[in-house]
């Protein structure tokens, strides 16, 4: 049985016969220069970093493009080195899977050191503050979810957390923002030394949001005396320090069990799926869609890999915008989110299932080419077309990849202005477009006002995924059940702060009110009403 360890991938014969694809450069010479003159620091030791970033760079290796690897730092779950990372050398399977059910197997071994960036650890934390001190490092990348540079909270009030850093200053710090920002301090102190900080996060204008917790984070230590006054012109000085945006795309979930059987029918053991006690899902494997991007803005100070080589695209920072744009306001995010709400009324617990029920499909296809790429905003570097085909024909589509709806409806009110008010804005921008020619968008939002009920179409009750207004937006709707023909749902339906657009003023508000009294009907109601408009 074969078992995922630097000892064992030497024996290499017995890898490719499991059809393995192993690293093909020198480790311990790269592990050596690593050491000596770190360039590459990563925060967020997860999967979407072992599966897409750590991936990416082992191409580098590879091809002899470049010859230091990258230190990844926890910042959260520290069970994730101590569990994943050192138990298995720092080695990652990176399983990659199509919709046919082909596996692509391969070792990932670019990340050379795991911390766990805790301050309680004497040894990983002075190994962090020396990769911050030396002149070589070049860029800290992060994936560390959006939550993790957000310093207050639904108040608009400093997190406890944060308001303890800002006393403690730079020796003692907790918040994963509060730490990058005391080890820029470390190398600030010793030289000055340009750098740049990579949010690889999978959020809008990411690069802001991390400068906006470093540089904060930075004010009130310099407002306490806590660091020297030069520290924080030292990180708005974009010839030191530069916070670039990024786009990342791709689906890295849970780890499947059928994957860890495939690898144990393999010959591959030891492969156990681990929850830490933080509920980290994860596992020495990474199951992953094939599909990937990465987008970068091109602003870096003291270098950095080159990485358009492995498949990641750079460019200026407008481009990235519009990428995302893209993605967010057309080709991807609207679509997952009327899956998302549609199928847990409906009864689904796998987006791949839903692409195969024929309405379903006709929903999302018509929200994304009929009604989408009219008004898409095309980046000039990928296609919107070309991604959209490949977003519903591979991605969503694809069965090994165990996403949920229940997962995609967490927060949809956080997102409905984006993901599709934002189409219809533009709708209203054109002359030659009308608002009220929409069908699929309307119908998407009142399925979420149906979804709200908590009642699935079979009539039964079903459990809501977290979203910070659930309890107002049910009030509104409080003591309606199937059979009626009145209710509150106006109220919903007319808050611009939800759609970033007035409905009713567009005519479209009573569109969607018609389309949810519809689905009120009876059992059975929602899918009749999908097939009337959609059909």
């Amino acid at each position: 049985m074969l078992r995922l360890s630097r000892s064992s991938i030497s024996e290499e014969s017995a890898w490719k016969a499991a059809g393995v694809e192993l690293p093909k450069f020198n480790y311990e010479q790269v592990a050596k220069n690593t050491l000596v003159k770190p360039e590459w620091v990563h925060f967020g030791a997860g999967n979407i970093f072992r599966g897409l970033v750590a991936n990416a760079h082992q191409k580098l290796l590879d091809s002899g493009k470049a010859d230091t690897g990258i230190i990844a730092a926890e910042t959260f779950d520290f069970e994730m080195i101590d569990k994943v990372y050192k138990p298995y050398d720092n080695l990652t399977l990176l399983v990659l899977m199509n919709a046919r059910g082909d596996f692509q197997k391969k070792v990932v071994s670019s990340i050379v050191e795991g911390i766990a960036a805790d301050k309680n650890r004497g040894a990983d934390y002075s190994r962090l503050t020396d990769i911050f001190e030396n002149p070589s490092l070049q860029m800290a990348s992060f994936t560390i979810t959006e939550k993790g540079y957000s310093l207050t909270g639904p108040n608009g009030q400093y997190l406890g957390i944060v308001e303890k850093d800002i006393e403690n200053g730079p020796e003692d710090p907790t918040h994963v923002m509060s730490i990058v920002t005391s080890l820029a301090y470390r190398r600030y102190l010793k030289g000055i030394y340009p750098m740049t900080f990579v949010s690889m996060d999978n959020c809008s204008h990411n690069g802001d949001k991390l400068k906006n917790g470093v540089v904060t984070v930075a004010k009130e230590w310099a407002k306490k005396g806590l660091v020297e006054d030069g520290f924080v012109a030292y990180l708005e000085d974009e010839n030191k320090i530069t916070f670039p945006l990024s786009m990342i795309d791709k689906i890295t979930p849970r780890p499947s069990e059928t994957v860890q059987a495939a690898l144990l029918e393999q010959g591959i053991g030891d492969m156990d799926v681990i929850i830490t006690s933080k509920n980290t899902y994860t596992a020495p494997f990474v199951n992953a869609e094939i599909s990937e991007y990465l987008v970068i803005e091109d602003k870096f100070t003291n270098g950095r890999p080159p990485l358009e080589e492995a498949g990641i695209i750079f460019t200026d920072r407008d481009t990235v915008n519009k990428v995302e744009t893209m993605k967010v306001t057309t080709c991807l995010n609207p679509l997952h989110t009327a899956l998302a709400v549609s199928g847990c009324l409906l009864g689904y617990t796998l987006i791949a299932d839903e692409m195969k029920d024929g309405i379903l499909r006709k929903f999302v296809e018509t929200i994304g080419y009929t009604e989408g790429l009219p008004v898409v905003v095309d980046p000039g570097i990928l296609s919107p077309k070309q991604f959209l085909d490949e977003v519903l024909q591979e991605r969503f589509a694809n069965p090994f990849i165990p996403d949920t709806p229940q997962r995609i409806a967490t927060d949809t009110s956080q997102k409905v202005g984006i993901r599709f008010g934002e189409t219809i804005k533009s709708y209203i921008r054109r002359d030659d477009l009308d608002p009220m020619e929409l069908t699929a968008i309307p119908l998407a939002i009142a399925v979420w006002c149906r979804y709200l009920l908590g009642v699935n179409d079979a009539g039964k009750l079903f459990t809501l995924s977290p979203d910070p207004l659930l309890e107002t937006l049910q009030g509104y709707l409080y003591g309606i059940s199937l059979g009626d023909h009145a209710s509150n749902v106006r109220a919903i339906l007319q808050d611009e702060n939800l759609f970033g657009v007035q409905l009713y003023e567009i005519g479209l508000g009573e569109k969607i009110e018609g389309m949810f009294h519809e689905m009120l009907a009876g059992p059975g109601a929602v899918r009749k009403t999908l097939e009337k408009y959609l059909k």
